[in-house]
């Protein structure tokens, strides 16, 4: 009788669960990670450049044309990069996916054994995790994502997920890389743009960095001060070299 109160409980809770509890966890951390990734990049290397190509004592013009062609290129070379690497982490879960499958065929006990394992890892003791272990076995799919999920720690990827992230990071990229950029469309001398454009740009690395710490979780102003010191140390290296070599 007291088992099956403990289960009436259970039912009351998880009703309780879906009637009244919603998490509030951010679910989106791989778009996020994929705007940071281009708006990091986007802001920095073409801003290095047109402060690189600054110091070489290059028109506005120039340096307009070659930044455009650099956020272009830079666009379609961090976007690819963005697509191969979920497209290999696509083809990673089918290879695991498909072996765990032929796994739970070939051999159900040593599978059944690993479940227990798992669930033993957390606490769970052999009266337990037994019925669980069951239910799994006469569930193959339910099985399968199981082992999946606790056991490789893999999550099935969106199937859209290369071509999205290819995308994001590639408009991402350009939006970073036309804000240093845009002083030199309205300013002719270099060097007063190249002013605007480093203003312009510790700025927009600022208000980037803020709320790339608010988003990930670490300390927004301190996560503000790294984006922009990082965005001005390259500025500022590529800036040196240029006039060291234009000496």
């Amino acid at each position: 009788m007291g088992e099956l109160n403990g289960y009436a409980d259970l039912e009351k809770q998880v009703l309780l669960l879906h009637d009244h509890h919603e998490e509030k966890h951010f679910m989106s951390s791989e778009i996020v990670r994929d705007i940071i990734l281009g708006v990091s990049d986007g802001l920095t290397v073409p801003f290095a450049l047109a402060a690189g190509l600054s110091g070489a004592d290059v028109a506005s013009s120039i340096i307009l044309i070659a930044g455009i062609a650099e956020v272009v290129a830079g666009a379609i070379s961090m976007g690819l990069g963005g697509y191969l690497a979920a497209k290999s982490e696509a083809d990673h879960y089918m290879r695991e996916l498909k072996r765990e499958q032929e796994e739970i065929v070939a051999v159900p006990d040593i599978e059944a054994a690993e479940v227990a394992e798992i669930l033993a890892q957390y606490g769970a003791e052999p009266h337990e995790y037994g019925p669980i272990v069951n239910a799994l076995r006469r569930n193959p799919q339910a099985w399968l994502d199981f082992m999946m999920k606790f056991e490789l720690g893999l999550e099935k990827p969106d199937p859209m997920r290369a071509v999205q992230s290819a995308l994001t990071i590639a408009f991402s990229y350009v939006v970073g890389g036309l804000v240093p950029l845009m002083p030199y469309m309205v300013i002719p001398i270099a060097r007063e743009a190249m002013m605007a454009s480093v203003v312009l740009t510790i700025l927009a690395l600022l208000i980037f960095g803020f709320a790339k710490g608010f988003f990930t979780g670490d300390r927004p102003f301190k996560s503000a001060l790294q984006t922009a010191f990082i965005g001005a140390i390259a500025s500022a290296a590529a800036y040196s070299i240029a006039k060291l070599f234009r000496a």
